[in-house]
């Protein structure tokens, strides 16, 4: 039984990255969430290269934030909020975003929705 969950997963995770693929005038925004942390990358896929990246591995959100269960809503809003910074700063301002098969719904919402709000085109 357990298996046909995980292949359901995957079945989603992979027809979402059939559909987005990154290009250098606009890369893919690629969201990776976990039990304990989250992670974002900006990924050109025509030289397979991470442009920018954001996690809650990094040290600042380890020490600004003390969630034991997990990322919260407001820790993804954070993460995206560094992602735009990020990429802002290399002058990247159009990402197609890549939800890696989850829904949008929750802390990859809030995440994308932070993202725009500091300036990253949809």
């Amino acid at each position: 039984m357990l298996w046909i969950v995980v292949l359901a997963g995957l079945e989603l995770a992979v027809e979402s990255w059939s559909q987005v693929e990154g290009t250098p005038d606009r890369p893919r925004l690629c969201v990776f969430r976990s039990n304990k942390h989250l992670y974002v990358q900006v990924i050109d896929d025509t030289k397979m290269h991470t442009l920018a990246s954001a996690s809650t591995m990094q040290k600042p959100f380890a020490q600004d934030f003390d969630y034991s269960s997990g990322p919260t809503i407001d820790v993804a809003k954070k993460v995206g909020e560094v992602i735009a910074k990020s990429c802002l700063e290399k002058g990247i301002t159009k990402v197609a975003f890549d939800r890696g098969g989850y829904p949008y719904h929750g802390r990859v919402a809030a995440l994308a929705d932070a993202a725009r709000e500091n300036g990253l085109q949809f």
